[in-house]
Parts: C-alpha cells; sequence; structure tokens
C-alpha cells in the first residue's frame, strides 16, 4: 500500500478510486482549504482511501497544537492503517503535538463520528445534515492508536405536548425582565444572519475546540439553507430590541429524500449571552420550539449533536431520549 500527498482536489479528481469509496466533492473540498490531500494507493493503482490535513489554522487544546483529520473515506482497514500512518507522520512533521479527527478543518463543518447507532429495533435513519459513516471507520482510528476526545449525542422527542413544570415560571421571570421570544416570520432573514452572527461568535466561544469564523463565512454557510428554512421554527430571544439568543430548527429535509413524508424537525443550535438574567431562556426557547412544530403539524424533534458537557444535554433530558452517539478522536503525537 502506498500513500501519496496530492497537490490540489483536482488532481485528487483524476485519480480512480475503489468501488464502495464515496465520491471527492472536489468543489466542497476546494472551498475547505486544507494543507494536504492524502489518498492510499492499492496494488492494482485505484485509491482505497483518502483524507486531507489542516495543520496551519486548526483549534486551540491546553497543550497542544492540535493538526486535524478531515474529509476521511476508506474501503479497507489495510488502507486506513497506512493512510492514518502518514497522516500522523506529516502532522508531526508540520509541528503538531496531537491529531483530532473526523474534522474538516474545525467545528463549523462535518466532524465526528456516528459511534453507536442505537438499538437495532429503534435504530432511527440519518437525519438531514447528520454525520455519517460504516461502523468499521470509529474501529479504523482506534487501530491506529486514536482515542476518544469527545462524546457527543443525539435525542429524540415524540411527544411534543410534554409540559417541563419549570418553564412557565422561567418564563415570567423573563418576560419581567423586558426579554420576548418570537419567530423570525415577516423578518429579513438575511439581516437575522447578522445579528446570529454576532451572538454566536460571543456564545460559541466556551464551546469545545472553538475557532473564529468570519461573519461573511458564517452568512455563507447559512445562506446555503435560507430556502429550506422554515421561519416559524427560527426563534428570536430580544431585550431592548438587541438579540439576546435564538433557536434554529429545520424540518428533518432526509425524511423527504427518502419520499417519507416530513414529520421531524431537528432542533440544530441553540445559542445565548452568557448574561446571569438570561438564565434559562435556553430551556424557554426549546420549549417554545416544541409548541411551535407541534402546531405547524410536526410529530417528532431531535435534539441534534449535543456535547457531552453541554447545558442542552440536561434541558433535552426533560423530553427526549438518546438516539444516537458520535466520538471525536485523538492521538498523541510523539
Amino acid at each position: 500500500m502506498k500513500v501519496i500527498t496530492v497537490v490540489s482536489p483536482q488532481q485528487r479528481s483524476a485519480l480512480a478510486q475503489a468501488s464502495g469509496l464515496p465520491p471527492f466533492d472536489v468543489k466542497q473540498i476546494a472551498g475547505h482549504a486544507a494543507d494536504a490531500h492524502l489518498c492510499a494507493i492499492a496494488a492494482g493503482g485505484e485509491v482505497g482511501a483518502y483524507c486531507s490535513l489542516w495543520w496551519k489554522e486548526t483549534p486551540t487544546l491546553v497543550a497542544h497544537r492540535v493538526g486535524a483529520i478531515g474529509h476521511y473515506a476508506c474501503v479497507d482497514d489495510d488502507a486506513a492503517a497506512a493512510l492514518l500512518a502518514e497522516a500522523a507522520r506529516l502532522l508531526r512533521e508540520n509541528g503538531c503535538t496531537m491529531a483530532v479527527g473526523p474534522m474538516d478543518g474545525n467545528t463549523w463543518r462535518r466532524y465526528r463520528f456516528v459511534t453507536d447507532p442505537g438499538p437495532a429495533e429503534a435504530t432511527q435513519p440519518p437525519f438531514f445534515l447528520e454525520p455519517a459513516n460504516p461502523p468499521e471507520w470509529p474501529r479504523q482510528f482506534e487501530k491506529a492508536g486514536f482515542t476518544r476526545l469527545a462524546e457527543y449525542y443525539s435525542a429524540l422527542n415524540t411527544d411534543l405536548g410534554r409540559h417541563d413544570g419549570r418553564i412557565a415560571p422561567i418564563a415570567a421571570r423573563l418576560e419581567d425582565a423586558g426579554v420576548s421570544v418570537h419567530s423570525s416570520r415577516n423578518t429579513d432573514l438575511r439581516d437575522q444572519l447578522k445579528r446570529i452572527y454576532a451572538v454566536s461568535r460571543i456564545s460559541f466561544t466556551r464551546n469545545f475546540l472553538y475557532t473564529e469564523l468570519s461573519q461573511s463565512a458564517f452568512i455563507e454557510q447559512y445562506l446555503l439553507l435560507l430556502d429550506r428554512i422554515q421561519p416559524e421554527l427560527l426563534l428570536l430571544a430580544e431585550s431592548g430590541g438587541e438579540l439576546v439568543g435564538y433557536l434554529f430548527a429545520i424540518p428533518d429535509l432526509a425524511q423527504g429524500a427518502r419520499g417519507e413524508a416530513i414529520d421531524t424537525f431537528i432542533i440544530k443550535t441553540v445559542a445565548i449571552l452568557p448574561e446571569p438574567r438570561l438564565r434559562g431562556l435556553g430551556g424557554l426557547l426549546v420549549a417554545r420550539a416544541h409548541e411551535t412544530g407541534r402546531l405547524l403539524g410536526y410529530a417528532r424533534a431531535i435534539h441534534a449533536l449535543m456535547h457531552e458537557g453541554n447545558v442542552s444535554r440536561n434541558i433535552s433530558s426533560h423530553y427526549a431520549i438518546t438516539m444516537r452517539k458520535y466520538a471525536l478522536y485523538s492521538r498523541e503525537l510523539e
């Protein structure tokens, strides 16, 4: 097995790849500005595994310089072993002390493996924007010396009429403090994205492996979803005319792609400014999202991709049952 460094996505796309290897998205990957692309070439000359590496602009982690391994795909364990060994060597050569993956450069893009799809009798199909991978891929990382750096969870609420008794007093307190919650209906969503970015930039700073993202890049990401957003499911919390928090939810368009009726929406993001007076606002937004979704005709809500230590898991536990688990892996580089 030979591993080669590919100079550009275009050069990579010119290589033949093994049957079963996912397509290589040249346009998307070119926009991710990776520092290198690696391909494991089998004896027959076909690509059996590939990944991209980042080491110049990556998230920070205490006592380490992080290198990221993303765009990962593989058809067999031998190709994976060769690819990940070369990835570690190249990251170490470029000054990294820890390899983290799968992560397409930073946590604003796709990252994490599905590690537990849930009980077979209750396994839910992948939802819109959810990471998906064969079960072999996380095992290949583990065989290469990677261990779990962080774990994440998605949970399913099948009863949108379920109430949390804590919400009414929280809503009354926030209302007395001048905080109001409303949907983005009848507003200009493009203008709202600028306000949402300002809140996200402050709120997400506390998130694990946070990296700064420019306003233009943030808005560009969300503009791709703009025609799929249901304005009633974008909830805005304001105080004195200023945005202090929001909840972003979206219909599970993967159901529609499978030819099913869309009866599920996904709570993708909840962000609140870190101010003591806003305590409980996240729980209020989730409760209002459930109520709104029920009135719109939805039967279920997915609380998506919650970090193991995030307060969102506590909020979710009052309504939903864990349906899927994920992990981000790391390996120290000697």
